[in-house]
């Protein structure tokens, strides 16, 4: 593993009145190593959860909830077809909002298919999208997972630029609260 490179200052981002998000915890962690075992989505989820979830009025129920969601998260990058780069995984938070942001790399086709489903996401059929997406035969794919966390857990995504051939997603979950 190496090291983290970026200072672990508060979020800033060029978004008019978007409020300042502390942040919490960072991993970095090479594609190569986190893409060597299925398991390891497990691990980090579980991991980053209960780091983050201590403060929380209730720390298992929240725990579990964003554990669920990160993993999630955490298996659309793991389907990356990039073999070289990083994956990395920043955690911040402002209130009741947790807010991930998952850098890893991909390929040009990559990059246009989250673009096109983060914008889907925020489309106003979502809910339709999403019960026609489980509704059928076909195993989960990346999409639904996307659509899963906007309907479950409330998150709003968006897809930021990110160096050289990576991607940056950007989740936002208010999950404090949030009722299973």
């Amino acid at each position: 593993m190496e090291q983290v490179r970026m200072p672990m200052g508060t979020v800033h981002h060029d978004l008019a009145g978007e409020p300042t998000f502390e942040p919490m915890i960072q991993i970095d962690i090479e594609i190569k190593a986190f893409v060597s075992a299925w398991k390891h989505c497990d691990y980090v989820s579980t991991y980053m959860a209960r780091m983050i979830s201590q403060n929380r009025s209730d720390s298992v129920h929240h725990s579990n909830l964003f554990s669920s969601a990160f993993n999630e998260l955490l298996e659309v990058a793991f389907r990356t077809r990039h073999a070289d780069g990083e994956l990395a995984c920043r955690v911040s938070r402002h209130g009741a909002t947790d807010r991930i942001e998952l850098t890893f790399p991909c390929v040009p086709e990559e990059r246009q298919f989250y673009e096109q489903a983060v914008s889907l996401v925020a489309g106003s059929e979502v809910q339709e999208r999403y019960l026609n997406s489980v509704s059928g035969d076909l195993a989960p794919s990346r999409e639904v997972v996307l659509l899963e966390l906007a309907i479950d857990y409330n998150a709003t995504l968006r897809v930021e630029e990110a160096d050289g051939d990576a991607i940056k997603l950007v989740v936002d979950l208010p999950l404090e609260g949030l009722q299973n």
